[in-house]
Order: C-alpha cells, then structure tokens, then sequence
C-alpha cells in the first residue's frame, strides 16, 4: 500500500512552488517573446507580400512604358525611312530635271553649232560659185550679182525645189 509521508508532501509542495515561480519567471516572459516573435514574423511576411504585389505593379508598369518605348521606337523608324525615301525621291527629281535641263542646253548648242556650219557651208558655197562663175565667164563676176545668184540657188534648195538650169 502507498504509504504517505511528510516528504512526499513536502516534494509535493516544493514541485508546486517550483512550478509556480517557474511559471511566473520563465514561462511567461519566454511565451511573451514568442508571441512577440511570431508577430513580428506575420508582420515581415504580411510587409513581404505588400512589397511584392508593388514590384509586380511597378514591374508590369516598366514593361507597359517599354513596350511603348519599341512601339515609339518602331514609329521613329519608319517616319525616318519615309523621310528617307521622300528626300531620295526629291534628289531623283532634281536630278532628273538637271539632266533634262543639260538636255536642252546640249540641243540648243547642237542648234546653234549646225546653223553656224549651214551659214558657214553657205559662205564657202557662195566663194566657190563666185570663183566658178569667173572662170566660167572669165570676167570679173561683180559680188551683188553673185550673191543674188547664189542667195536664189540656195533658196531653190531649201524649198525642195532644186535648182532650175
């Protein structure tokens, strides 16, 4: 049988106390500090979330203003071709209109050097008749006369005419 004693009351009574100051002295302030760690960390992750669902925002705004930025980028680029093509197409027409220019310059020269040959055939061919009719005559041919002679010879050419002998 369980025999009690004074020594089984006194430990008995010692565990109480020991247990009751323990709890005061250790137990509390060491639930104090996990309750206060166990809020700071839901704080720090509550804080982790909020900073996370910021940098996604700011992340998805960044990628928005860079998607705008290629998009502008893009818009640039193909302003500057158009622009480009626009100023090839200006410099062709300037060229063109140049060379069109030096076109007309050349035929206008061309003109004017093959009226020079006709009127300077036209003299020889006057000298030549003048000579020929003198010797054909053997006189001195007066220069008015051959030169009607030879003015209405070279007009009988240039009608188609021919000459009349």
């Amino acid at each position: 049988m369980l025999d009690f004693s004074i020594t089984f009351f006194v430990t008995f009574l010692n565990i109480a106390i020991l247990y009751f100051v323990l709890r005061k002295l250790l137990f509390k302030p060491v639930t104090n500090f996990m309750q206060a760690r166990t809020l700071k960390i839901k704080n720090e992750l509550e804080a982790a979330a909020h900073e996370r669902s910021r940098a996604d925002e700011l992340r998805a705004s960044y990628e928005g203003m860079l998607h705008k930025a290629e998009e502008e980028a893009d818009r640039i680029i193909a302003e500057a071709r158009e622009t480009g093509m626009r100023q090839a197409e200006t410099i062709v027409e300037r060229g063109r209109a140049e060379a069109e220019g030096l076109i007309a310059a050349a035929q206008e020269r061309i003109e004017l050097e093959s009226r020079k040959a006709s009127a300077a055939i036209k003299a020889e061919a006057v000298s030549l008749a003048i000579v020929a009719a003198s010797r054909i005559l053997r006189r001195q041919v007066n220069a008015d006369d051959a030169g009607r002679a030879v003015a209405d010879f070279l007009a009988d050419l240039e009608s188609g005419d021919g000459p009349a002998f």
